[in-house]
């Protein structure tokens, strides 16, 4: 792929980002096929979000629950970053003029109290250094039009990242088994999603696992006081303004948001 492509992908979901303008498919418009050239377009992308004066503030792992994968029509994870100004405080107003076309997940988040710098860091290692859970509400937006995307589309599209809600009470990991922790996704209080820890590609910590070692390969190792978005625990839920969200897990607790 030659860089010019890369460059102008990257310009297109910019554009779209900014002006909150849907674009066609870039793996169509740009030819761009392969998923190294999809992540060199997300790369370009933080660099120059970086530049500005965006902060990195973790990373998340996309299309780990089966449900999603099926809506989606993919097979396998991928990695978006995360910066502060997409951090939404628990029970705050979005503003949905902020977003394209959101979704809301139900997800762990993982806060690290240690550096992962190897790409071929140990489940022990992980554990060590994650210092508390929380629940977490992702609010994926997708740049491509009806969300019409392939795997390299929203790969590119930093993993069709929006905003992130935590909730306010850490939890240690302490005695949990994340497969078994149950999710209920409420919209304007009723029933909207439900799942569980195994659904995200077995456990959680086995999302977190994957996520450390590819960032680590990546060149962008995990640091002390990331957050790591583990990925749904179920199904998609569609948002527009008016609607209000509340994500209740097991033993986690809840987070809420609401959308104007």
């Amino acid at each position: 792929m030659t860089h010019p492509n890369l460059q102008a992908a990257a310009a297109a979901l910019a554009q779209a980002r900014s002006t909150r303008t849907p674009c066609g498919r870039i793996s169509e418009r740009f030819d761009i096929q392969s998923l190294h050239d999809a992540y060199a377009v997300q790369e370009l992308a933080t660099q120059a979000a970086l530049a500005a004066g965006r902060r990195l503030s973790g990373r998340k792992v996309g299309l780990t629950s089966l449900a999603v994968q099926q809506q989606l029509g993919v097979d396998q994870p991928d990695f978006g970053m995360l910066f502060a100004d997409m951090e939404c405080h628990d029970g705050q107003a979005i503003d949905s003029t902020r977003l394209i076309q959101p979704k809301a997940e139900g997800e762990i988040a993982f806060v690290l109290g240690r550096d992962l710098p190897d790409p071929d860091t140990t489940l022990g290692e992980l554990l060590r250094a994650v210092d508390h859970v929380l629940p977490a509400l992702e609010i994926v937006d997708s740049a491509i039009e009806d969300w019409k995307i392939t795997l390299v589309d929203t790969v590119a599209d930093n993993a069709s990242s929006g905003l992130y809600v935590l909730g306010k009470t850490p939890v240690s990991l302490h005695g949990l088994d994340l497969a078994l922790e149950g999710m209920l996704l409420e919209k304007n209080g009723a029933q909207a999603a439900i799942g569980v820890g195994a659904a995200c590609m077995g456990n959680p910590l086995d999302a977190c696992l994957w996520l450390a070692r590819t960032m680590a390969l990546a060149g962008r190792p995990l640091q002390a006081g990331d957050v790591l978005l583990s990925g749904a625990l179920g199904p998609m839920v569609p948002v527009v303004a008016g609607d209000s969200l509340r994500l209740r897990l097991t033993r986690l607790g809840e987070v809420s948001c609401r959308f104007t």
